[in-house]
């Protein structure tokens, strides 16, 4: 971030605390040295900068020693012993919500460490991590609100707000989003965008996106090392979604066969066993829209579209005279994870 980050600890009985929280306009003596890094370097104090044009971060409280070696813009790994507390990763400032492509080898003993997707967004000011791989305790602190299923993983939701404590932008109040996997893996892809409408459907909204990492985190005074890498797809494939009650966006596709469309979600109206989604389809008059349902919702009914149904978890749909934008009543049973769509022109 833009000369100074700000990380946070977990403490071992799951509690959220703020490691670092300082801001160059504010208390310039603290500001920790910005520096271009090469490939294979190793840094073993506090630092951000850029390095084959990505961004990384490392910071440590000085307890126990840490270091990380950047292989790449996308790679490194980090060693630590003894530590206190110690937070370092790569990836991108500002932050965006395209899905990550991860592998997160982690071996640590003692202490709890953990490898997330972690990052700050502004108006309003929140500070989020999707947990993925884990040694020791994962904090739960704060409220449980729930959970989401996204990319073969079920992961427990929760929010914590910190009163008046360093933060991007100074000392501050804010909330925290969590989303933890409930069993930890070393490797696999993360559909960014459906925790952030998992977030969204319990009224934990994020605003604009400021720096996002995937980064190492280690405190408890336990030792051990990370090899991570990570990378950025693009907007293509396709991505769920969860109910917001408001006219949030959800997955968008595109097409093939012979040409191409675009189907874009929106919310609806919700109920509290029910909620629509609003169908708008671009690039095309002739298409065929492929619904596929997260398990156990299902389609209750339609509007301005003919359906057929190959499975009760897949609709297909296709235009029926009332022009490309139609809807879905879908009933959740208990799961509100938007379902995937594709568009196929002829």
């Amino acid at each position: 971030m833009q000369g100074s980050p700000r990380l946070l600890r977990l403490s071992r009985g799951g509690r959220i605390r703020l490691l670092l929280g300082v801001v160059a306009a504010m208390i310039v003596a603290m500001v920790l040295p910005t520096s271009p890094a090469k490939a294979a370097t190793q840094i073993c104090s506090s630092q951000t900068g850029n390095n084959g044009g990505n961004y990384y971060q490392m910071w440590t409280a000085g307890q126990g020693s840490a270091c990380i070696t950047l292989n790449s813009g996308t790679s490194y790994t980090s060693q630590w012993s003894g530590i206190g507390d110690f937070v370092a990763g790569v990836g991108w400032n500002p932050g965006n919500t395209s899905s990550k492509s991860f592998t997160a080898n982690l071996s640590a003993n003692g202490g709890t460490s953990l490898v997330s997707l972690y990052g700050w967004s502004t108006g309003p000011l929140v500070e989020y991590y999707v947990m993925e791989n884990y040694v020791g305790s994962p904090p739960t602190s704060g409220q449980y609100m729930g959970q989401v299923t996204s990319d073969g993983g079920t992961y427990n939701i929760y929010e914590h707000q910190q009163v008046n404590q360093p933060s991007i932008q100074g000392t501050a109040t804010f909330e925290q989003y969590l989303a933890i996997r409930t069993s930890p893996v070393s490797s696999g892809t993360i559909t960014f965008s459906n925790f952030v409408n998992a977030w969204s459907s319990h009224g934990m909204n994020l605003g604009t996106m400021n720096y996002q990492i995937m980064a190492t985190e280690a405190w408890g005074g336990g030792s051990g090392n990370s090899n991570v890498t990570v990378s950025s797809g693009g907007t293509g494939g396709t991505t769920g979604g969860t109910t917001t009650g408001g006219t949030t966006t959800g997955g968008t596709t595109g097409g093939g066969g012979g040409g191409s469309c675009t189907a874009t979600l929106s919310a609806g109206n919700k109920g509290s066993n029910w909620y629509n989604l609003n169908v708008s389809v671009t690039g095309s008059n002739t298409w065929t829209v492929t619904m596929n349902m997260v398990s156990p919702a299902v389609v209750y009914s339609t509007w301005n579209v003919s359906t057929s149904f190959p499975s009760q978890y897949q609709m297909v749909a296709k235009p029926n005279g009332n022009g490309n934008n139609w809807g879905v009543t879908i009933s959740p049973n208990g799961q509100w994870t938007w379902p995937s769509v594709s568009c196929q022109a002829s």
